[in-house]
């Protein structure tokens, strides 16, 4: 539907009961339209997002639209888009859900990044990290509550008129994961290629350190003026991220300190073991680079090159094996967002709609100023895997929409052999509690500085008795998120559900002796009750990290 459509259709109209008054269409993409709105109860201005009605007819889909707009009006932080209340409506006799969400009047990040591109090449390396920083704070409030963004790119993130950093576009389009067959095909992967995680390419499964990839690329784009990779296709793209190496941005921009080289090409290593753990330990390390030289302006190297090949369009890549070439760049598909203007007063590059639900959440980082636990995540494979959907949509700076990366892109990976496999360190021993509880604690004895427990750090058995449904597979459930819980009562939960756990050791003295600092599979991850895996849980021992 055009934008003049949407606005003659929805103009006028009113929702919760008459409270929520639609006025301006703000923005439209393939899921969902966003309208100014007037909140008469509060008397103030607010953005609200509607699903389309194609998408409300499905329960299936507006129980997850609930669901995640519950989850996501936890994220309370200066650095994100406020989501005020939800529910549904009638509107033409179809049941169509709604967001009402903080009105931010401002522009995008892309914007503000074209403007320094036209002015002085790239954006001042200093203003680009303290901006970085702010999306990293955003991060760590969603990594905290279990939620992986997906889409992080300058088109989601808004420059209030105050210069405030606001991330948007948290957990809409994770509905594309809740079976609404209409939507979604077996064997793809949709994403925006030139921010996407080598894992996210891959069509595994996600966390954190995922998100912390796309800030990187993110990073470097705003400091070189251009994207660390560009090719004439979306699955050219795609591949680069698991199989090329980005040029150095100090190439590009001369200003650049060699630490703002180092600080992104760690946050863009293939393997996410290599990357920043968390989204705080990225944010300090941004910081303390900012603060480490003396801000300069760009001096970008003329002609210098990321990678071949021209700007990317829109493209859908079947699975392998059914026969059907995939669609030129550019080409309009039933399932591709159209581009859209920024639903918070100001036109961007089409955002898409937040993340999908998948295993490997990465939950709660340590506080800004604390030391930094030593994180020892699971072993991590990039071999290929089948492909499963994903959704995160969106554009680029350039203009380029959410894509479909299938399984298309699995078989060239196959073809090129990548295999990067790391194992996890810590020997094992008996250990008091779950069924099959092992344990190994790298020191012996306590340290000067050793951090006694905190018992009141405790988890519901009930948690384990009774845990959640998955949202994907009624007879599957969620493991629990036993993170910075007491080891004690975690195990307790264990026992209600008869589950067996692996206890690893880690040296650090944050959080205190037996905080659970990490666990695998980690917390959201759907399993089947039945045929329960052992879970493995890393405890710290108290002591500082050797």
């Amino acid at each position: 539907m055009s934008q003049d459509g949407a606005q003659g259709r929805y103009a006028g109209r009113a929702l919760a009961a008459g409270r929520y008054q639609l006025r301006d269409l703000l923005g439209e993409g393939g899921m969902a339209s966003v309208h100014l709105a007037y909140d008469a109860v509060l008397d103030r201005q607010v953005a609200v997002k509607t699903l389309h009605t194609e998408l409300g007819r499905e329960q299936a889909f507006r129980e997850r639209f609930r669901r995640e707009a519950q989850a996501v009006a936890k994220l309370t932080h200066t650095n994100i888009v406020s989501v005020f209340d939800t529910g549904e409506d009638d509107v033409e006799g179809l049941t169509t859900p709604y967001i009402v969400m903080e009105y931010i009047e401002g522009r995008p990040l892309g914007s503000v990044l074209d403007e320094d591109v036209r002015q002085q090449g790239a954006m001042p390396a200093d203003k680009a990290l303290k901006i970085t920083a702010d999306v990293l704070a955003a991060l760590e409030i969603s990594h905290e509550m279990g939620l992986v963004h997906r889409d992080i790119k300058p088109g989601n993130v808004m420059m209030t008129k105050r210069g405030v950093v606001k991330v948007m576009d948290f957990g809409i389009a994770r509905a594309m994961q809740s079976g609404v067959t209409s939507m979604t095909q077996t064997g793809m992967v949709v994403g925006t290629p030139q921010y996407l995680s080598p894992e996210q390419a891959l069509g595994r499964g996600v966390d954190a350190r995922s998100d912390l990839y796309s800030v990187g690329i993110m990073l470097f784009q705003l400091v070189t003026g251009r994207l660390p990779f560009e090719a004439d296709s979306p699955l050219a793209i795609a591949y680069a991220h698991v199989q090329e190496e980005p040029v150095v941005p100090s190439s590009i921009n001369r200003a650049l300190p060699p630490a703002v080289d180092a600080l992104i090409a760690r946050a863009l290593k293939k393997n996410p073991n290599e990357r920043f753990p968390t989204a705080v330990a990225m944010r300090d390390e941004c910081l303390r680079v900012a603060a480490s030289f003396q801000p300069a302006p760009p001096s970008i190297v003329p002609g210098a090159q990321t990678s071949s090949g021209a700007g990317v369009g829109s493209a859908v890549f079947p699975p392998v094996g059914q026969g059907t070439p995939a669609p030129q760049a550019g080409v309009q598909t039933p399932y591709q967002p159209a581009p859209t203007p920024n639903p918070y007063g100001t036109p961007a590059p089409s955002p898409s709609y937040g993340y999908p639900q998948q295993g490997g959440y990465q939950t709660p980082a340590p506080a800004y100023g604390h030391q930094q636990a030593p994180h020892t995540p699971p072993a991590y494979n990039l071999s290929p895997q089948p492909s499963t959907a994903v959704s995160s949509g969106g554009g680029s700076r350039k203009g380029s929409r959410a894509v479909l990366i299938g399984s298309a892109l699995v078989a060239v990976v196959t073809v090129g052999g990548l295999l990067i496999t790391l194992s996890t360190k810590g020997g094992s021993d008996d250990a008091k509690g779950g069924t099959g509880a092992t344990s190994a604690s790298p020191s012996a004895t306590k340290a000067a500085d050793y951090r006694a427990p905190d018992p009141s750090k405790t988890i519901d058995a009930t948690e384990c008795s009774e845990p959640q449904e998955s949202y994907n597979d009624p007879d599957k459930i969620q493991v629990p998120n036993f993170k910075f819980k007491y080891i004690d009562s975690v195990k307790a939960c264990f026992q209600s559900a008869g589950w067996k756990m692996k206890i690893t050791k880690i040296d650090e003295n944050t959080y205190g002796e037996g905080a659970v600092m990490d666990q695998f599979p980690a917390a959201g991850t759907d399993v089947d009750p039945e045929d329960m895996p052992e879970i493995e849980l890393r405890v710290s021992s108290g002591n500082p990290p050797s």
